[in-house]
C-alpha cells in the first residue's frame, strides 16, 4: 500500500491503475448504495478549505507544492489555469466515446479527517455531494472506492480505514474529463471539481438503509423499511423492530405485513424488510397551491427496545396519475406551468447553497410558476426540500445527455449500466418527496435499448409516477411502446401541439419539456400558447426554456472569474464598472456556443427579466372574464384554492390623467367558479379612455410571500378612446432644413424614417436579421424627394393662407434591394407641431424590424411619464403582463441590460409620453393611437457594435422610436419565431404624432 507521507498515488495505486475515466462498464466501486434516508442532521461538515493541487492528467503525479480550494466550488472558478467553458451540444474535446483527451485536468484535494472519539464501534461514513465526472477517494493513502455522475452523492464506508479518535487524512482525486462526459453533455458551462457539500455521518452498525414512503391522497400511508447490519458477519440480530410518528400520532410495524414475508419464504437474515401501514383521517392533501406536509419519524429498535437508527421525513399525501389524455394530481386536471432550473450561481458556478435555492423558488412562486424540471441531472437535494414545502411540482431528470453522439451511445452496451444505475440512483435519492410527480429518464440522447432497460428498472421501483423522456416521445406522440407515458416535445409550434390534441388521435398528456426559449428580449407569444392551452383539452402546459441566463462574473482586466469574492459586485441585473458578465468565448476557450448560454428568464444576479411579468399575469389566480351592469365579473384559476389568501385594490385609470383606487372585496370562489362584484366607486362620465386594473396581493404572510406582495394585475378595458380629432393649424410656420429635417430647439437629432432594430438574439439565430442586412435595412440612404410649404390651392378645402405654415416633406430611403417612399407632414399645432407619416414599403421587404419615426432629443431630459403599458418592458407580441395605466420612469432604468447587447426597453400600447428635465420643462408627445415606443441612451448602432454590456457608452441625451408597427419578438433563436400576425408586412403603413412644448 502506498505511504502517505509520499505526495501523490503511485502507479501501484489499483485506482489508477484501473483506469476509471475511461471505462464506461465500470460506474461505481465499492460506493454504497443510494438511499432516501437523511443524513445531514448530527453529520460532521468537511466543507471550507482544502489543500489542493491541480494535475495535469488522472495519472501524473502530485508534486509538493500545495495551494488551496474551497469546497464545494468548482476550481474552474477558483484561480486555476483551467477555466469554464460553454458548449451547447459538440463535446469539449474530440475524442470519440468513451474516450477522453490525453491533457485531463486532475484535481487532488486533501485535508486531515478527525473522528470524533465518541463515534468508537460505529458505522462511519463520508458522502462527497457532487464530483464532476470521476471521484477517487483515498485515506491514509489507502484506496476506498470510485464514483461517477456529476450530480448525485457517493457514500463511502470509512470504518476499516479510520478510527475514532485519531487523524487520517482523506485525499479525495476528481478526474474532469472521461466516459462519463459523453453522457454529461448538456447546454450549460463545463466544470471541474467538487461543487456539492463534504461530510462525515456516524450511525449504529444496526441501521436503516433505506426508507420508502407513499402517501395517498386517500389517507393511506405505507413505509417500507430495509435494515441491514455492517458488524461482523452482516447478519441481522433477532427481535429487531420498528416503530414510528406522524406529526406526534404513533405508528406500529405492519403485523400483516410480516406474516405475509414469512409465508412466502421472503425473510433473509441479512436484509431486514418491515413496513409501517396507516391510515390517516381526515387527511390535509399536498398539491403545489397547498403543499401540506406531515412530520413522519421512523425508528429502528433491537430486540431490548432500544434504539438503533432514526429516519426523519416530511410526508405528502397526494396522488399522480394519468387518466387518459390528462395528468392528474389528486384527482385534478392541473396546467403545468414550469420552467427549466440548472444548478448555478454567478460566482461558484455549479455551487448553490440553500439560501440560493430558496430564493429561486420564492421568486418563481411570484411570478406564477408552480413546476420545475431539474435539467437535466437532479438537482441538489435541499431543492426538493423546498419544492416540497413551497409547493412546487418536479420532473425529476436523470443526468443522462449525450447530445454530440447521442444515437452511438443509446444502443452501446458498454454504456448500458449508466444508463440504469444514474436513472436508479436519482430515484432511490427522490422517491420520497411529494413534489416530484414526473420521472425523466434524461435529455437528448436519442432513443434506444439503454433507455428501455433504465425505464424497465423504473417502472418496476416505483409505479406510483409516470415517467416522460422527449426522445422516445418524439417517435411518435401517441406511441403507446416508448419509453414515455407523457407527449413532452421540446420547441413544437404550437399549432402542431393543438392539431394534436383535436385530431382524436392523444393518447397522451402533451406537456412540452421545453419551450419558450429565453434568450435576450424573447419570450414573444408566451400569452398567445397559454390561450391555446387554457382553451383545448389534452394541452396541459409546459416548461419555459429556462430559469438562469448563465453569465459567470468575470473582471474585464484579466479575463478571469471572480468567484467568491465578487459578492456585492452586481445589482439589477447589472455588472460593476470593470466587470462584465461572461458568456461561451469570453474566457479564451474553443469551441464554444456563446451567448446561447444565456436564455433565462431572470439575469445571472437573480433580477427578473420583463417576460418575468407576462408569466405572472398569464397565470394569474384571478382574472376578470368581463363588466356588466351588476359588476366586474371575477373567475378562480386555480386548482385546489380559494381566494382567503388574496385581497385586492381596484385602480381605474382614464386618459386624462386621473386615477381612481378603492378595495375590493373578493369573492368565495372555488377552483373554477365565477361571481360578479361591485366596484367601489362610479366611473366618471368623462376622462375619455378607462381601464380597470385589479391589483391583487397576499392577504396573509405565506411561506413564499409576505403579506401585500403583488400576485397579479388582471384588467378589461371599460371605455374606448374619444375619436381623434382632426389638427387646427394653430401657431408659426414649422421650420425645416433644406434637407427637409424638423428644425426643434429640443431636438438633437430631427425624426427620420426607421426600419431598423438592434437584433435580438432571436433575430440573429432565427435568421432574420441575415435577411434585413441584405435588404440594407440597417444602412438605409435617404435622398430628400420634394419639400413643399403651405397647401396647394384648395387642397383638403384650406385656402393657402391658412395653411402656410405646414411642411410635406418627401423622401426615399434606398436599401440594397427596393425603396421606401416616406411621407412627412408637419402641421403647426397650439404649442407644438403634429407629424402625420406614411411609408410605403415595397413587396422586396415582407418581413422588416418596424416601420416609424426616430429622434434624439437634447440632453437633460431624463423622466420619461407616459399613458400606455407597462410599468416594464413590453412588445407587441409579449404584453399581457404590462397593464395599461400611468407610468413614470427614469429613463436610464427603461432599457434593460441583456447579456448581448440587442433591442430593448420598448414599451407598448402607448398613446402619450413626456419628457422632462428636473424643473418639469420638457417636451410632450401625444400618439394618433397606441404604438410601441421606445426612450433609450443607444442607438441601434450602438447596440449592434458591442457584445457586453459594460462596452456600452450612454448618450447623453435620449433616443426615441415611434413605430406605426413593430415585429414582435418570437423564440426562433430555439424553436418557433413569431406569428404571422406579428410581422411587420409591405405596403403603406401611416402614423401622426403631436409634439408640444411642456
Amino acid at each position: 500500500m502506498n505511504d502517505p507521507s509520499v505526495p501523490g498515488p503511485r502507479p501501484a495505486d489499483p485506482l489508477i491503475a484501473l483506469r476509471p475515466w475511461e471505462a464506461p462498464e465500470v460506474t461505481s466501486w465499492r460506493r454504497l448504495p443510494m438511499n432516501a434516508v437523511d443524513r445531514r442532521t448530527g453529520a460532521l461538515p468537511l466543507d471550507g478549505d482544502w489543500r489542493f493541487q491541480l494535475l495535469p492528467a488522472p495519472d501524473a503525479p502530485a508534486g509538493g507544492r500545495w495551494s488551496t480550494a474551497h469546497v464545494p466550488g468548482a476550481w474552474t472558478v477558483q484561480d486555476t489555469d483551467d477555466l469554464p467553458q460553454y458548449t451547447n451540444v459538440t463535446m469539449p474535446f474530440g475524442e470519440f466515446p468513451p474516450d477522453s483527451p490525453a491533457a485531463n485536468p486532475t484535481g487532488v484535494y486533501e485535508r486531515e479527517l478527525d473522528v470524533p472519539g465518541q463515534w468508537a464501534g460505529r458505522r462511519v461514513v463520508l458522502q462527497v455531494g457532487a464530483a464532476e465526472s470521476v471521484l477517487l477517494v483515498h485515506v491514509d493513502g489507502r484506496p476506498v472506492g470510485v464514483s461517477k455522475d456529476s450530480h448525485l452523492a457517493a457514500e463511502f464506508d470509512l470504518t476499516e480505514v479510520v478510527r475514532p479518535g485519531a487523524r487520517s487524512v482523506l485525499r479525495l482525486t476528481v478526474v474532469k474529463w472521461s466516459d462519463a462526459s459523453h453522457i454529461e453533455d448538456q447546454d450549460h458551462w463545463w466544470h471541474g471539481g467538487i461543487t456539492r457539500s463534504v461530510l462525515l455521518y456516524a450511525t449504529d452498525p444496526f441501521h436503516l438503509a433505506d426508507v420508502t414512503v407513499r402517501a395517498r391522497r386517500d389517507g393511506e400511508l405505507r413505509v417500507d423499511c430495509r435494515v441491514r447490519n455492517a458488524a461482523g458477519d452482516r447478519a441481522l440480530p433477532g427481535g429487531w423492530y420498528l416503530t414510528g410518528e406522524l406529526d406526534g400520532e404513533p405508528l406500529a410495524q405492519d403485523a400483516a405485513f410480516d406474516r405475509l414475508n414469512a409465508a412466502d419464504d421472503r425473510v433473509s437474515d441479512f436484509l431486514g424488510e418491515a413496513r409501517i401501514h396507516a391510515t390517516v383521517p381526515d387527511v390535509r392533501t399536498w398539491n403545489a397551491e397547498q403543499p401540506e406536509l406531515y412530520g413522519l419519524t421512523v425508528r429502528l429498535h433491537r430486540a431490548d427496545g432500544t434504539l438503533a437508527d432514526t429516519s426523519y421525513h416530511r410526508v405528502g399525501f397526494r396522488d399522480v396519475e394519468i387518466a387518459g389524455r390528462d395528468l392528474l394530481v389528486n384527482g385534478e386536471r392541473v396546467f403545468v406551468r414550469g420552467v427549466n432550473r440548472h444548478d448555478f450561481h454567478p460566482l461558484t458556478g455549479r455551487t448553490v447553497s440553500y439560501d440560493d435555492m430558496r430564493a429561486d423558488l420564492v421568486l418563481l412562486k411570484r411570478f406564477g410558476f408552480n413546476a420545475i424540471r431539474t435539467s437535466h441531472y437532479p438537482n441538489d437535494p435541499a431543492l426538493y426540500d423546498l419544492a416540497d414545502e413551497l409547493g412546487f411540482y418536479v420532473v425529476d431528470e436523470a443526468d443522462v445527455e449525450s447530445h454530440d453522439h447521442a444515437h452511438e451511445i443509446a444502443d452501446d452496451p458498454r454504456y448500458l449500466n449508466a444508463f440504469v444505475d444514474r436513472v436508479a440512483r436519482m430515484v432511490l435519492r427522490d422517491k420520497n418527496h411529494p413534489s416530484v410527480i414526473i420521472w425523466s429518464l434524461g435529455n437528448e440522447s436519442d432513443y434506444g435499448a439503454n433507455h428501455d432497460a433504465a425505464a424497465g428498472w423504473l417502472r418496476r421501483h416505483d409505479p406510483t409516477r409516470p415517467l416522460q423522456y422527449e426522445g422516445a416521445a418524439k417517435r411518435g406522440w401517441a406511441d403507446p411502446d416508448v419509453a414515455s407515458d407523457i407527449a413532452c416535445p421540446m420547441y413544437a409550434p404550437l399549432e402542431d401541439c393543438v392539431a394534436h390534441a383535436l385530431s382524436g388521435e392523444q393518447t397522451k398528456p402533451l406537456i412540452q419539456c421545453e419551450y419558450s426559449h429565453a434568450m435576450g428580449n424573447s419570450n414573444g407569444t408566451l400569452a398567445d400558447h397559454w390561450a391555446a392551452i387554457e382553451s383545448t383539452p389534452g394541452l396541459q402546459g409546459g416548461f419555459i426554456w429556462e430559469f438562469w441566463d448563465h453569465g459567470i462574473l468575470q473582471r474585464v482586466s484579466d479575463g478571469r472569474p471572480v468567484g467568491r469574492a465578487g459578492a456585492g459586485l452586481y445589482d439589477n441585473g447589472v455588472a460593476a464598472p470593470g466587470h462584465r458578465w461572461a458568456y461561451g468565448g469570453d474566457f479564451g476557450e474553443a469551441p464554444h456556443d456563446g451567448a446561447f448560454v444565456a436564455d433565462g428568464i431572470v439575469f445571472p444576479d437573480r433580477t427578473p427579466k420583463p417576460a418575468m411579468y407576462e408569466h405572472r399575469e398569464i397565470a394569474a389566480p384571478v382574472r376578470i372574464r368581463c363588466f356588466r351592469h351588476e359588476g366586474v365579473v371575477l373567475a378562480n384559476h386555480q386548482h385546489f384554492r380559494g381566494f382567503d389568501w388574496l385581497t385586492g385594490t381596484w385602480e381605474l385609470a382614464l386618459a386624462d390623467g386621473r386615477t381612481l383606487t378603492g378595495p375590493a372585496g373578493l369573492p368565495e370562489l372555488c377552483p373554477g367558479e365565477t361571481a360578479a362584484v361591485p366596484l367601489p366607486f362610479e366611473v366618471p362620465a368623462d376622462g375619455g379612455e378607462a381601464w380597470l386594473t385589479l391589483r391583487v396581493t397576499v392577504a396573509e404572510d405565506q411561506a413564499w410571500a409576505p403579506a401585500g406582495t403583488e400576485i397579479c394585475a388582471p384588467q378589461i378595458r371599460i371605455r374606448a378612446a374619444d375619436p381623434l380629432r382632426p389638427p387646427v393649424p394653430a401657431g408659426p410656420a414649422v421650420r425645416v432644413d433644406d434637407e427637409g429635417l424638423l428644425l426643434h430647439p429640443l431636438l438633437a437629432a430631427a425624426p427620420v424614417l426607421s426600419l431598423w432594430r438592434a437584433p435580438t438574439d432571436n433575430d440573429e439565430l432565427g435568421g432574420t436579421a441575415r435577411r434585413w442586412r441584405a435588404w440594407g435595412l440597417d444602412r438605409l440612404v435617404r435622398k430628400v424627394v420634394s419639400v413643399r410649404r403651405g397647401f396647394e390651392e384648395g387642397e383638403r378645402g384650406v385656402p393657402p393662407a391658412e395653411g402656410s405654415g405646414r411642411v410635406t416633406v418627401l423622401a426615399e430611403y434606398a436599401g440594397t434591394v427596393g425603396v421606401v417612399r416616406h411621407r412627412q407632414e408637419f402641421t403647426p399645432v397650439e404649442g407644438g407641431v403634429r407629424v402625420d407619416e406614411s411609408a410605403e414599403l415595397p413587396e422586396e421587404f415582407t418581413d422588416v424590424a418596424r416601420v416609424g419615426s426616430v429622434f434624439e432629443t437634447v440632453s437633460g431630459l431624463d423622466l420619461l411619464e407616459w399613458f400606455g403599458q407597462g410599468p416594464w418592458e413590453s412588445y407587441p407580441d409579449r404584453a399581457a403582463g404590462a397593464p395599461v395605466a400611468h407610468h413614470s420612469s427614469p429613463v436610464d432604468e427603461l432599457f434593460t441590460p441583456y447579456l448581448r447587447p440587442q433591442e430593448s426597453g420598448g414599451r407598448h400600447g402607448v398613446r402619450r409620453f413626456t419628457l422632462s428635465a428636473p424643473d418639469a420643462t420638457g417636451l410632450v408627445v401625444e400618439l394618433d393611437g397606441p404604438r410601441q415606443v421606445s426612450v433609450s441612451r443607444y442607438r441601434a448602432e450602438d447596440l449592434t457594435a458591442v457584445t457586453h454590456h459594460d462596452e456600452l457608452v450612454p448618450r447623453a441625451g435620449c433616443v426615441v422610436h415611434i413605430d406605426a408597427a413593430h415585429r414582435g419578438l418570437g423564440t426562433a433563436s430555439c424553436g418557433p419565431d413569431t406569428f404571422p400576425s406579428y410581422l411587420v408586412a409591405p405596403g403603406v403603413h401611416r402614423w401622426s404624432w403631436t409634439l408640444r412644448v411642456r
